[in-house]
């Protein structure tokens, strides 16, 4: 019978004994074991062996070895107990651990983990609205997979302004370390590692920006190489299909879908109105769950999808957000603004529109950028009449001089006379605004989707306001990645000199300026509910500590037909309100799910002179099932009325971290002192030994690595979320000093090495206790068996006691580890071996017969109860075959080309029996092959 190897084995290779950290077949159906050395020559190193090309002996539980510990207190069993107790694989879908990360813990944010972990892959859209925490969903649901095991590899896929927030969100509150591959980052990594190898095998855990993977041909083909556990895409609209046509982006996202089990896609806009395109991103998901992408109902992707907006959670979110206020600042349009009016109104042109095709017109253009200001509806004109003397048609020689006559017109509009910049400088002067510059939790940001506008306001505002250089900042799709990160940090830094940052709408996807700013102000008004949602987000978000104060800048106009366009743009801010209160997605209104198309739409009515309130009718929005489907609330699909929202479990430990920390060094205090200062309770200094920093050097984000040698710890979440915020608010060293020490901190797992070698190879360790019968033992035993994939799935420990010739008996566990020796301070009175290792000898066979006969019930229970899981998965799969060959015979009359259908079909029959196999070798164990270990025996003084 073929051995089959799995995470947690010890195994001697090349006559060292190894500990499994991972196991993966190859095309060949061998095995490739990724392994910690745990014998002295080859303590703490990794390697990786291919099981067809070594000799590979996994240790037998028959040759177990006892050692009577001398130890005081039994501390070193107890820590070697603990150790292997911190590494079992937790089943069910019960939260483990994210439900006590560094966060304000509500349920609507577990959720996602708690059900994804149900279904058997974990492939899923958290879909909920602008600043609902959808970071800290993932996050809690990447914890979990890592205490499953299945989180060694993480890839993170976000926009270039947002990688250093995620990267540190990610850190600090859950402690998964990535590698930030920005610009600097990448240099530095081809300044260290060989030209033709590939950085993705150097680093397990890593952020890296969708626009570098589009624009780097080599790190594309270098990922495309590359499996993970975890993949994790923001703003995943960013990556769906629009259109007929696939983006570089789309293709991206589509190869990396297929590169990892788990695959988590984020995105508060995740649709654009077309079934088609949403369709994409389901089937990034799961390619079998649609077979017609332009009509499929709910029961399609269930449980697939999360998305609850303000709204939907209002009892659980109210102490996070404050009521948002919102206020239209108005004025008159200025002598020179009226004038300019008079002469664009009746513009218009003979010869730029002739191609526009499904743009807007040019005059529409113009108008949306005076709207923003003169200075760019000044650009707009130059860069077309550099545009026309190119072409050099004598038709366009008409349109010159009207763009002449316009720029002439417009460049009587001064600052002085440009009414919505005055009515701006008279509001953050008004004691009623209350702005306080000398305030550092007093900041402003103001958008505008125009460089033009932004520079203009950079200028201006700086002399107006009498600010200093270094207290306006811009931020900018132009600058670099590290530059717009920078931007974002300086700006929510109180030791930072900045007050005002003026922002185009690359501001306005996903980045946190809510720190220190509760004031944003709408410099132009957008023509997109979507802009309007996103950029009003940044600071209406998930602890905001202070109310939103939201202002829109409009102006009066005595013409008529400006006026009336005017008042357009006031309807969308109005509409967006409402929307906000009862809809929950704005962008419903206009039911285009697209920036572009939501301003190509409101370019139409513009243009078609639709009157105010034919808009509004027109906003009551259509019957369309599919925007009806998305906007209804999507409860979890094995949710019932019975059932609670979220179940959570303590693994059964003997010591808390702290206690397993501080007694595991005063154990190795004589070959290995590690000073530890205690600093308050629940917060430590351990000085960094060189086996630690060996071992954590590449396992913390190297800004998070203390530059003294000191690593500071904290068990405190509620004083590590006040260092959070107060790191967050310096202009420099921005990561808190402090660590979260929990499960997952990577330090945990170097004192499980060091605390797993207590024992040495084929060794476990006898505890002589006063039992009250002298002829007492209590073994513990592990048993664990894989799936096909050799993943852990049974993952048990068993206690079995003997007294005398009596048979043995399963206590439980709990009730084992809760004796004396493991929670009281228990004197150890054992002074030599002795006769114990041959008294455990004698009932040791007795005690592997009996946990390899429970692991064989265990595993009977697990296929009773899995295979009509298993029996409904795959007759859902069957359906779903059925539908795809069904739609393809559908679409067969429009493939003109035989080849073309008999592709199609090939395509559809690999993707399901892919699928297939995938479940079978997941929901299927290997049979009559449990790896047993002996963890210890207790036995009568």
């Amino acid at each position: 019978m073929k051995q089959i190897y799995v995470p947690g084995m010890r195994i001697e290779v090349r006559d060292e004994e190894w500990v499994v950290r991972r196991s993966d077949y190859n095309a060949g159906g061998n095995q490739a074991l990724s392994v910690t050395g745990i014998s002295d020559f080859v303590r703490g190193q990794e390697a990786a062996f291919l099981s067809d090309l070594e000799e590979i002996r996994v240790i037998d539980p028959a040759n177990t070895q006892f050692v009577v510990d001398l130890s005081p207190m039994f501390r070193r069993s107890r820590l070697y107990i603990e150790s292997l107790l911190r590494r079992r694989t937790p089943s069910g879908n019960a939260l483990r651990v994210g439900h006590k990360a560094a966060m304000n813990v509500m349920d609507y944010q577990l959720e996602p983990a708690f059900h994804a972990l149900a279904r058997p892959r974990q492939r899923i859209l958290l879909a909920d609205g602008v600043g609902l925490g959808k970071t800290l969903e993932a996050g809690v649901l990447m914890s979990e997979l890592i205490a499953r095991g299945k989180g060694k590899r993480i890839l993170v896929v976000a926009l270039k302004s947002m990688m250093l927030q995620l990267q540190k969100e990610l850190w600090t509150r859950f402690t998964i370390p990535l590698k930030r591959l920005d610009s600097r980052g990448i240099q530095r990594i081809r300044a260290h590692i060989p030209a033709n190898h590939n950085p993705f095998y150097y680093y397990d855990n890593v952020i890296i920006s969708i626009d570098t993977l589009k624009n780097d041909h080599e790190y594309r083909t270098m990922l495309e190489k590359t499996r993970w556990d975890i993949i994790a895409i923001d703003e995943a609209h960013n990556v769906a299909r629009r259109g007929k046509s696939q983006a570089q982006r789309s293709r991206l996202a589509e190869l990396l879908s297929k590169r990892s089990d788990t695959l988590i896609l984020l995105s508060a806009t995740p649709h654009d109105g077309r079934p088609r395109s949403f369709a994409s991103l389901m089937n990034m998901l799961e390619p079998t769950a649609i077979a017609n992408e332009e009509d499929y109902r709910r029961e399609d992707i269930q449980g697939m999808v999360f998305r609850r907006f303000k709204k939907d959670v209002q009892s659980q979110v109210s102490a996070h957000f404050k009521e948002r206020a919102i206020r239209r600042e108005t004025c008159d349009a200025s002598e020179q603004e009226e004038s300019f009016y008079d002469v664009f109104e009746p513009l218009r042109f003979s010869w730029v529109d002739r191609a526009r095709g499904e743009t807007m017109l040019f005059k529409t253009l113009l108008e949306k950028s005076v709207f923003s200001s003169p200075l760019a509806c000044k650009k707009t004109a130059l860069a077309r009449i550099a545009k026309l003397e190119k072409e050099g048609r004598p038709e366009s020689v008409s349109d010159i001089r009207a763009l002449r006559g316009l720029i002439a017109s417009l460049e009587t509009i001064t600052p002085d006379r440009f009414s919505r910049y005055q009515r701006l400088l008279a509001l953050l002067n008004s004691p009623d605004y209350g702005w306080n510059r000398e305030l550092p939790d007093d900041r402003l940001v103001i958008f505008t989707e125009r460089i033009e506008t932004m520079k203009f306001l950079a200028d201006h505002l700086k002399d107006d306001l009498n600010l200093r250089d270094d207290q306006i900042l811009r931020l900018y799709g132009g600058m670099s990645d590290v530059d717009q990160q920078a931007a974002v940090d300086v700006f929510g830094a109180t030791d930072s000199p900045v007050r005002v940052l003026i922002a185009s709408d690359v501001a306005s996807e996903g980045i946190n300026l809510h720190f220190l700013c509760h004031r944003l102000i709408h410099f132009d008004i957008p023509w997109s509910l979507m802009v309007f949602q996103q950029r009003n987000g940044r600071i209406d978000r998930y602890g905001q500590e202070k109310a939103p104060d939201i202002r829109y800048l409009a102006t009066q106009a005595k013409n008529e037909r400006i006026r009336g366009d005017m008042r357009i743009l006031e309807i969308l801010i109005e509409k967006e309100e409402q929307a906000e209160k009862n809809i929950g997605d704005p962008a419903s209104l206009i039911g285009k799910y697209d920036i572009e198309e939501e301003e190509r739409a409101v370019a139409g009515v513009i243009e078609n002179s639709v009157s105010a309130s034919d808009f509004e009718r027109l906003l009551a929005g259509e019957d369309n099932p599919f925007l009806k489907m998305m906007n209804e609330g999507w409860e979890p699909s094995n949710a019932s009325a019975n059932a609670p929202l979220v179940l959570a479990a303590d693994s059964e430990t003997l010591f808390d971290t702290p206690d397993y920390l501080k007694t595991l060094l005063e154990s190795l205090s004589d070959r290995e002192p590690i000073p530890l200062e205690t600093k308050r309770e629940g917060a430590f200094e351990i000085q960094m030994s060189e086996s630690m920093s060996r071992a954590l050097e590449t396992r913390i984000p190297e800004e998070a690595v203390p530059n003294n040698g000191w690593l500071r710890l904290t068990t405190d979440k509620d004083a590590l979320m006040r260092e959070i915020k107060e790191s967050r608010q310096k202009a420099q060293d921005t990561w808190p000093r402090s660590h979260y020490l929990w499960p997952l901190h990577p330090l945990v797992d170097w004192m499980n090495d060091k605390a797993g070698l207590f024992f040495g190879r084929q060794e476990a360790p006898a505890l002589l206790v006063p039992f009250k019968d002298p002829n007492t033992a209590v073994f513990l035993m592990a048993g664990l068996i894989p799936n096909r994939q050799s993943e852990p799935v049974i993952d048990r420990w068993f206690a079995i006691r003997f007294v005398g010739k009596n048979p043995g008996e399963f206590l439980p566990l709990e009730e084992a580890l809760r004796l004396p020796v493991f929670r009281e301070p228990l004197p150890n009175r054992a002074q030599s071996n002795g006769d114990a290792p041959l008294r455990a000898a004698g009932w040791l066979p007795e005690a592997i017969r009996l946990t390899i006969q429970q692991m064989k019930a265990e595993q009977e229970a697990f296929e009773q109860t899995m295979a009509p899981k298993l029996e409904a998965e795959l007759a859902k799969l069957e359906e779903l075959r059925k539908k795809h060959y069904g739609q393809l015979s559908l679409e067969g009359a429009d493939m003109q080309d035989a080849r073309r259908a008999e592709i199609e079909k090939r395509r559809i029959e690999e993707m399901f029996k892919e699928f297939q196999n995938w479940l079978e070798n997941t929901m299927k164990l290997e049979k009559d092959n449990p790896y047993i270990r002996v963890i210890a025996v207790l036995l009568s003084e």
